[in-house]
């Protein structure tokens, strides 16, 4: 079971700019218990504050994750990582790089064939959001009009995409896999945004 603790971390990784009430709302505990965990967390160096404007009257504090308390969810092994891949693409020409981070995930996606195989949809979509939390990703997934968008809200390869963006692969062409419908990019967290977004058109076949 998470902590207290952790469950703030988690609901700031996922609503960035939360403020004191949003946060016992999501964790179910008082405003003045937050505020306890908050500023402990704050004092850590995980959490930071800053003002923000909502209309007329004095702003209001809303805390989000620092960079260290991005690092506080899985991004483990970064610098083993990164001196791999750096021997690796030595080794390699640059289409070879890509080529074998989608190769890893169709392995990957192929370990899951069968199971997926009597899913629909948004089933699929719900095995592919476990399978992906599970590895630190924090994934939340919607129905929109005619398409599906699977937002990543964290990053566990953050500190190794910055040097080698050609891992981004891996979890694109496994969804895309998985799904067996083509997972086209929408926002990269790379590129500053918030979160990493792929659209999924759903009014094609599942099935080749």
């Amino acid at each position: 079971m998470k902590s207290t603790r952790e469950k703030i971390l988690i609901s700031l990784l996922k609503n960035p700019k939360s403020t004191i009430s949003d946060l016992a709302a999501v964790v179910k505990i008082n405003a003045i218990s937050v505020r306890h965990h908050i500023s402990s967390l704050t004092a850590d160096g995980l959490v930071t504050i800053e003002e923000e404007r909502h209309g007329v009257g004095r702003p209001r504090l809303v805390y989000s994750l620092s960079q260290e308390g991005m690092e506080h969810f899985p991004t483990r092994y970064f610098r083993l990582t990164n001196r791999i891949l750096n021997q690796v693409k030595d080794s390699l020409p640059p289409e070879k790089i890509g080529e074998l981070f989608s190769d890893i995930a169709k392995d990957i996606a192929a370990d899951h064939h069968q199971t997926l195989k009597s899913m629909d949809i948004e089933g699929k979509l719900t095995f592919i959001q476990n399978l992906l939390d599970e590895e630190g990703f924090f994934v939340e997934w919607e129905k929109k009009d005619d398409h599906y968008i699977i937002h990543e809200v964290s990053c566990p390869y953050f500190q190794v995409v910055q040097n080698h963006p050609e891992v981004c692969r891996l979890d694109q062409t496994l969804i895309t896999e998985m799904l067996d419908i083509p997972a086209n990019k929408m926002n990269c967290i790379l590129d500053g945004d918030r979160r990493c977004s792929y659209l999924i058109p759903y009014n094609q076949k599942l099935e080749k």
